[in-house]
């Protein structure tokens, strides 16, 4: 009977310790693309909008408090982190903030998502920031 609780105790363990974390290593990938709004420098006028080129994306696996991994958008504003596993995922790119009320005048703009199979191709909404 002793034995039948250890070999039970044993599985557990192996079982629990081989769950992997969201991160890379899997066959799953999160796109999208960044649409700008180019406001005038007081951002009190809008220019013109559009989707933008050499913009920073930034993707944070699971519950990790700094981002794991970057890229800039591609020259129609498109991004593509691959090769991710199973978790939860949090996207985000920095924006002015045209309402003046965010010390330092900067915040992120986030898309949360989750990877529920391997094989998932997620395309998300648009990021949508000030310039």
């Amino acid at each position: 009977m002793k034995q039948l609780v250890l070999a039970c105790a044993i599985l557990a363990i192996l079982f629990t310790s081989c769950e992997k974390e969201p991160g890379e290593g899997g066959t799953s990938s999160i796109s999208g693309k960044v649409y700008v709004l180019d406001y005038n420098s007081t951002l009190t006028h809008l220019n013109e909008t559009y989707y933008g080129s050499k913009e920073d994306v930034y993707i944070v696996y699971g519950d990790n408090t700094v981002y794991n991994n970057s890229m800039e958008t591609s020259f129609d504003g498109s991004y593509r982190f691959d090769n991710l596993r199973k978790g939860h995922y949090r996207i985000f790119a920095y924006s002015k903030d045209s309402t003046a009320t965010i010390p330092g005048g900067v915040f992120a703009v986030i898309k949360e998502v989750d990877i529920t199979s391997n094989k998932q191709d997620i395309n998300l909404d648009d990021l949508i920031i000030v310039k």
